[in-house]
């Protein structure tokens, strides 16, 4: 049978909980969900190391990164490794990238196992941005998510049309800073958006490295980030801390308005707005982007046969815990949204509570083509699952690995495994050489959370005497996990 054709779109940084198939109360994403509607949505997909570049390459490679060695984001990318595009392509495949690469530039690192490429170098830019278009970099006028579209269809037009196509649309946004397009600015302008439960966290019971990260709205955001003017004395990166006394602190904003704060809750309740609602408009754009992109599809007549695939590279704290960025094994930044769309082969309107991985995407989409993945991937395809099977050995838990010790938020190096019902995790405090590492210890912490009675994650209950026997058994299990993954550090 000849495989389908794949398109891959993913974001950087969008939260399945910005997301209305997964229940958003915050926006509406009627493109995304159109492929949930159509296909299946996974319940519970993880990502083994939540930051950009790691997880672009265990996406490409099917290995962890301290296999295939991006660990952080000072790390690049081997391109003579072995990934899925490569092995597509020797199997009749055309394929094609065009988007956000970040996995190293030159002769060493640009993108292969690509018949075309057209990446942004670096986070790459919002508006006007270089782009490396088969090793030539050049200027695209315009918004990148619009680009990026444009250039992900024209290659489709263009494609040869007597072979199956395997096209990876990577968008920019909606990362961070966020800078939305003319269409949607005025988006969300007169509405308050709903804040998260979690917003006024005071981390009690928790780890001392939770309550040492620097990415807290309240405190941690910059002038960029928050679209005003920058105050004298700062620069515009400089974070903005809040004042012990904030009575009558004023903030002058880019339309030249100046607010005034009472207290501390109600500016970091200001600074929230400011960032989630441009935040949502970055997404708005990219799922204007997705529907322009099945739409294509159907005009093409294409649909039934070919594999659309959503999701984003890691997750996000929306104000959950009072944060923004992602790297803690917890919960919003380690779930990533999957929704997959194939006609032929997958039921539509079913959602699996499965446990799959970006370590899994690999070996789904070369098994989707009838393709053998090399015995070297380590994660598992899960085509059964969206055909509906019930795989009666499929994995009960995972494991996870953030190796970049306290660089940039100053979040702690940690490991640790989650199973459905506990997460177990483990801050070693150690940069242990890794590229871009703080060298700087951090004292040894446990957290473990029992997920059937606490989903948001507030009461670590390690010390609990209640829970000294699970505790013991996730330990052992943790050991294992880390050895299958070949995790010798």
């Amino acid at each position: 049978m000849k495989g389908p054709n794949i398109i891959f779109i993913m974001t950087d940084d969008h939260a399945s909980h910005a997301m209305s198939c997964y229940g958003s109360r915050i926006n509406e994403t009627p493109n995304m969900d159109r492929i949930a509607t159509e296909g299946m949505r996974f319940d519970n997909c993880f990502c083994t190391n939540s930051i950009c570049a790691p997880s672009r390459a265990t996406i490409l490679t099917g290995t962890h990164t301290h296999i295939n060695g991006v660990k952080t984001l000072g790390d690049k990318l081997d391109n003579t490794l072995e990934n899925f595009p490569k092995i597509l392509q020797r199997n009749g495949y055309q394929t094609a990238i065009v988007g956000k690469w970040h996995l190293g530039q030159g002769d060493k690192h640009h993108p292969t196992g690509f018949d075309y490429y057209n990446v942004l170098p670096h986070q790459g830019d919002y508006f006007d941005p270089i782009m490396i278009e088969m090793g030539v970099k050049k200027v695209f006028p315009g918004y990148v998510t619009d680009i990026i579209t444009e250039k992900s269809l024209e290659w489709l037009e263009g494609r040869d049309r007597d072979k199956p196509f395997m096209l990876m649309c990577h968008h920019k946004a909606p990362h961070r800073p966020w800078l939305s397009d003319k269409k949607h600015q005025e988006m969300y302008k007169d509405t308050d958006i709903p804040l998260p439960d979690t917003f006024f966290d005071g981390y009690d019971n928790r780890s001392e490295a939770a309550k040492r990260a620097k990415m807290r709205v309240e405190r941690d955001f910059n002038s960029l980030d928050l679209k005003i003017e920058i105050p004298e004395g700062y620069d515009k990166m400089d974070s903005l801390p809040v004042p012990d006394d904030v009575t009558g602190l004023e903030y002058i904003t880019w339309e030249g308005d100046k607010v005034t704060f009472k207290d501390h809750r109600e500016l970091k309740e200001w600074k929230y707005q400011r960032y989630i609602k441009e935040y949502l408009r970055c997404v708005a754009a990219v799922d204007d982007s997705v529907g322009e992109i099945l739409d294509w599809l159907d005009k093409e007549g294409l649909a039934e046969d070919t594999m659309v695939i959503y999701t984003s590279d890691q997750g996000f704290y929306l104000g959950d815990h009072g944060w923004y960025d992602k790297r803690f094994m917890y919960e919003e930044s380690l779930r990533m949204p999957l929704v997959v769309r194939y006609p032929r082969r997958i039921k539509a309107g079913t959602v699996s509570e499965d446990m799959v991985l970006n370590l899994d995407f690999a070996q789904t989409m070369l098994d989707a083509g009838g393709i053998d993945s090399p015995d070297f991937m380590q994660g598992r395809s899960f085509m059964g699952i969206l055909e509906g099977e019930k795989v009666s050995d499929w994995r009960k838990s995972m494991y996870y690995r953030y190796w970049m010790h306290l660089a940039h938020h100053n979040v702690a190096a940690h490991y640790g495994i989650r199973t459905m019902d506990y997460k177990l995790i483990y801050y070693y405090g150690e940069a242990l050489g890794t590229t871009g590492s703080i060298d700087e210890r951090t004292p040894e912490e446990w957290e473990l959370f029992d997920l059937r009675t606490d989903s948001a994650e507030l009461r670590n209950v390690y010390d609990d005497p209640g829970y000294l026997e699970i505790r013991e058994k996730l330990k052992k299990e943790l050991a294992v996990l880390k050895d299958e993954a070949r995790d010798y550090e």
